[in-house]
């Protein structure tokens, strides 16, 4: 006994190798003193922290948490161990349309000469939001499908729920700069080209990509820095904020306030900024004296409202309720509308219905005949 713990004193478990401070070693060090407390019952007692695989004295929670790899286990969208196919070949389709829909719209904007205006920029960058904000989610969501309980390292977890939250708060900071710019086309015509410059449309665009990743940053940080029991279920189809925190075995309550405040302020200004753009083209559109234009604003407005509606609704009624109204079937599906349909929807809803979209597409298909059609006539010559 005095042999070992002289050997702890000194650091001499391996005499003639030096002391290190990478990852590895601290490893090796875990090992080596937790064969040591299973053989004394004295110094298990004072140290009651290696076994409950906590951090070690002077490393942070965070660093403790790449080192150890606690690692989750996915549960998926659905409970039990079941596999679902034909809910597999679903989301499978599902997620192809929206690749298919919102690269679409990427490079008809992009390519598209008659589509410079402000709308189709701001456009452009929300189906690329879109299809990259589904890609975070849904291939995990179908593994599950497939084969639930996924496991997942520390690491993948964080780094799906860093993108997952800025590309939906950047998706929302654009849904409200579509609406100012649609409001704006509705309510002031006349000085549309000078209130919705390029120079203010492309600050709009940086500054939505760049609130929604540090609004990201910082969420990831606060949870991450908390202490998680090892291969911890969660019930869920991807790492969610709110069921990262009801896993963390550490005290919440200031990154939860923190989060909560913080979090309350960057959601609910774009809402606010959508909810009044559409009031003022909502009053403006009430005020027009044709029937026929005032029809064809409101079936297009309305099917923009309704898709600004099912993502704000669904991610208010995830992120901002008591906890004592949790519940885990409700956060998935709801977790289905928002960060699945919606985005899938939106390309389809901003942009069919549009006939300047519909005559680029039409030209970008023709463009891509003609040359096959030429090929074909020489290869028969």
């Amino acid at each position: 006994m005095d042999n070992n713990t002289s050997a702890l004193k000194t650091g001499d478990l391996w005499p003639g190798r030096k002391p290190a401070h990478s990852a590895d070693s601290i490893e090796v060090w875990r090992a080596a003193l937790q064969e040591v407390c299973l053989e004394l019952p004295e110094l298990r007692r004072a140290a009651p922290c290696l076994h409950q695989h906590r951090p070690l004295p002077g490393l942070s929670t965070a660093a403790a948490n790449l080192t150890s790899a606690p690692g989750f286990l996915l549960l998926g969208l659905m409970d039990g161990t079941d596999a679902h196919p034909l809910l597999f070949l679903l989301f499978l389709s599902i997620y192809l349309l929206n690749a298919l829909g919102n690269l679409s719209m990427v490079v008809v904007v992009r390519s598209d000469e008659a589509l410079r205006s402000p709308m189709y920029y701001f456009l452009g960058h929300l189906s690329l939001v879109d299809v990259c904000f589904v890609t975070v989610t849904v291939p995990r969501l179908l593994a599950g499908l497939l084969q639930p309980g996924q496991a997942v390292s520390f690491q993948a977890c964080f780094a799906q729920m860093y993108f997952f939250v800025a590309l939906g708060i950047t998706e929302s900071y654009l849904l409200a700069a579509m609406s100012y710019d649609r409001a704006v086309a509705v309510c002031r015509p006349l000085h549309y080209a000078a209130v919705v410059s390029p120079r203010r449309c492309w600050a709009l665009v940086r500054a939505s990509w760049a609130v929604g990743h540090l609004h990201s940053l910082l969420h990831t940080l606060l949870i991450s820095a908390l202490s998680y029991p090892r291969g911890a279920p969660v019930r869920h189809f991807f790492c969610d904020m709110t069921v990262m925190l009801s896993l963390a075995t550490s005290d919440t309550s200031s990154a939860e306030r923190t989060i909560f405040s913080e979090g309350l302020a960057v959601v609910l200004a774009p809402l606010l900024l959508v909810s009044l753009s559409y009031a003022r083209i909502l009053l403006a559109v009430l005020g027009l004296r044709s029937a026929g234009g005032r029809r064809r604003a409101f079936s297009t407005c309305g099917a923009h409202l309704l898709a600004v509606s099912l993502f704000f609704g669904s991610v208010v009624s995830v992120y901002f309720r008591p906890s004592s109204a949790y519940s885990a079937r409700y956060d998935r599906l709801a977790s289905v509308v928002y960060a699945v349909v919606t985005p899938t929807l939106n390309p389809f809803i901003y942009s069919l219905r549009n006939r300047e979209v519909k005559g680029a597409l039409k030209r970008g298909l023709r463009c891509r005949a003609a040359p096959r059609e030429g090929r074909g006539r020489v290869w028969v010559h």
